[in-house]
């Protein structure tokens, strides 16, 4: 059986000491050959934290992530509740603090972490830290920015609301309302100022002044802070506890539905950014949908930068606005991202790498191999913990959305290649039969005329010389046929188009297999007159050629061609357009409905095998179709009546100018 690996937990913290406990529990891992964590318990008050504090903790973090953490963060108010899901959920074996963490317990003193962890938890190990500097306890300073006006704000939010309240209470005193009701009052008072102020210390501030505004407006006697009654002075402690008690748990749910508001919007981020990834076709796409759902997250500009030539390529410079703008110092943040490139590592702003640069970037990597690289805008405001792991973890789904498309393209170049390899093998063994008979032909009766031809008949001599003409002229539109193949499927066919006469095109087509049609009547039909095409007149004699002789192939001797010209109007996506119709029709034995459908088909021979029939190379029609569709029409095959098969192509007319 297979053994367990060690698990190692560090915690993350803004501490000064933090980076030694750090370190400690990465030296831990590699001893035992474990994985390391080191998680981060974000609390409803985390917000509050100055930014010396989460710079502090920013630097702790990539300390972790240097030394080969995963990190990790957590939400919640209960530290060690968190810290102890987190490990039993992810199989920990050791969780490491350091003694101020640890701490002992004081007079009224909270319980120390360690306690609280070992009431959560059992099987784990605890290892505490000893360090020299525990005894100078470590508080965290609380943010000062904009204090002053913030401070104002919620002094005239508390002073307005007692202010109310009192202005209440005092209505409610003069229609012989109880105490109880008025006490309420402030109560409600106090809660208001909990949800609307930032800190509570202006709860108890109006726990303290509900109370002695009570006591010198309605106790008697009224207007002093005297009272009478023996049972006031258990009403006002309770007045004050409860008024008090009320405003932390609303200050507390407060705080705790503003994170929970922000995890749910995360957490809508990362989901949606899964599916529009799984929508996305192309490298192009997936990019795009990355870098607007890393805005839509962190309301901060960014840059995304595609490698080209194992380089990268100019960025794309995306605002918050959605807009893309100039960039200051281009050069500078392009030596960063090439570093990041180089060296398959995170740096630039807030970084000890390439620190002057106003991005922090990172690469678009699965294991070593990289895509990309992602800049964002953080030379004014650190990324916090949550928006960096939030943000590695879209990076992540990028990396492997492009490796997947990557994936997916190679397979599909490799499934074309095969398919290619299998019709090239096809054509080689088609070409070989047929080009072995015609020229096995054209030698012999040549070699026939070389060394007997004197003796041969004039009629003899005809018939040879008949046959080697005939031979040599399938070969020549074998070959024809096989270099258009080539130029289709390499998309280099090249249309020289010039204005013909349909009727015209059609003559020069047929001299062209008159040879061929001796034994077969071959008429035209004129249903419209002057007909104006613009066509490449080769390509299209060569559609013609191909149409007639598969009548002359595949009919018996004595049969009748007819190709027949008319004007139709034809629905297209532009609207409805005068078309040229040309039909080849036959009177032969027709062909299947098989066949119909797959007639058009590369290296398709209907009922006769490709390698054991020269005149079924099945490159003939497939050429036709792709000849007529680059011309603008379209081309099909039906049932001819009474008898034989139709062939029907469009190509469209040009207008002409008739001048009287």
């Amino acid at each position: 059986m297979k053994e367990k690996k060690e698990h190692i937990l560090a915690c993350l913290s803004s501490a000064p000491t933090n980076g030694r406990i750090i370190r400690t529990a990465a030296r831990m891992a590699d001893a035992f050959q474990g994985q390391f964590t080191a998680l981060f318990v974000e609390t409803p008050g985390f917000v509050l934290e100055s930014e010396d504090n989460k710079q502090r903790l920013q630097e702790n973090r990539q300390l972790a992530q240097e030394l080969g953490a995963d990190i990790a963060t957590v939400n919640g108010d209960d530290v060690a509740f968190q810290i102890a899901e987190y490990a039993r959920l992810s199989g920990v074996s050791k969780i490491v603090l350091g003694q101020s963490a640890a701490g002992r317990k004081k007079w009224f003193g909270k319980t120390p972490l360690t306690e609280q962890l070992i009431s959560h938890v059992s099987g784990i190990d605890i290892h505490i830290i000893p360090d020299k500097n525990a005894e100078a306890r470590y508080f965290p300073e609380k943010r000062k920015k904009n204090a002053l006006k913030a401070e104002l704000k919620n002094c005239a939010m508390t002073g307005g609301i007692l202010a109310g309240a009192t202005v209440l209470s005092n209505l409610f005193y003069h229609l012989g309302f109880t105490d109880a009701n008025i006490i309420m009052v402030y109560i409600l008072g106090v809660l208001l100022t909990s949800v609307a102020t930032s800190h509570l210390v202006y709860s108890l501030v109006s726990s303290v002044a509900s109370v002695f505004i009570f006591n010198y407006f309605f106790t008697n006697p009224r207007f002093t802070l005297m009272a009478y009654a023996t049972g006031y002075p258990v009403t006002f402690l309770v007045m004050f506890l409860t008024a008090f008690i009320t405003g932390t748990f609303a200050i507390r749910y407060k705080a705790q539905a503003k994170l929970s508001a922000r995890n749910a919007y995360r957490t809508k981020i990362l989901f949606e950014t899964d599916q529009l990834l799984s929508k996305a076709k192309n490298k192009e796409e997936i990019m795009e949908t990355m870098a607007d759902q890393i805005v839509k997250l962190l309301g901060r500009n960014m840059l995304v930068f595609d490698i080209e030539n194992e380089g990268l390529k100019a960025p794309r410079h995306i605002g918050t606005e959605g807009l893309t703008k100039p960039l200051e110092n281009l050069e500078k943040e392009m030596e960063t991202a090439g570093w990041v490139l180089s060296h398959n590592h995170s740096a630039g702003a807030t970084t000890d790498t390439l620190s002057d640069s106003r991005y922090l970037y990172f690469s678009l990597r699965v294991n070593e191999r990289i895509y990309g690289v992602v800049g964002i805008e953080a030379w004014r405001n650190p990324l916090e913990v949550a928006e960096h792991s939030i943000l590695l973890s879209i990076l992540g789904e990028c990396a492997l959305a492009l490796e997947n498309e990557k994936n997916a393209r190679e397979k599909e170049e490799a499934a074309i290649r095969a398919k290619n390899e299998q019709l090239r093998a096809n054509l080689l063994r088609s070409i070989s039969h047929d080009f072995r008979t015609p020229l096995t032909s054209i030698s012999g009766h040549a070699s026939n005329l070389l060394t007997n031809g004197e003796n041969f008949e004039v009629e003899t001599k005809q018939r040879l010389y008949k046959d080697i003409y005939d031979e040599s002229m399938w070969l020549i539109t074998l070959v024809e046929n096989l270099l258009a193949s080539t130029r289709i499927e390499d998309g280099k066919m090249q249309l020289h188009k010039s204005t013909e006469l349909v009727s015209d095109i059609v003559e020069e087509a047929l001299r062209h297999v008159h040879n061929y049609g001796e034994k077969h009547s071959i008429e035209i039909l004129e249903k419209a007159e002057l007909m104006l095409a613009e066509v490449d007149i080769r390509l299209i004699v060569q559609v013609l050629i191909n149409l007639i002789d598969n009548g002359i192939k595949y009919t018996p001797e004595g049969s009748r061609i007819r190709v027949i010209l008319d004007r139709v109007a034809e629905q297209q996506e532009e609207g409805c357009r005068q078309m040229a119709e040309i039909c080849v029709a036959d009177n032969g034995p027709g062909i299947t409905e098989e066949e119909k459908r797959n007639i058009f088909e590369k290296f398709y021979c209907g009922s006769n095998k490709v390698a054991d029939s020269r005149r079924s190379l099945g490159l003939g029609l497939y050429l036709c179709k792709a000849i007529v569709e680059a011309h603008g029409g379209s081309i099909c095959v039906e049932d001819n009546q009474p008898q034989g098969t139709l062939f029907r192509f469009t190509l469209p007319l040009k207008e002409m100018m008739i001048y009287e």
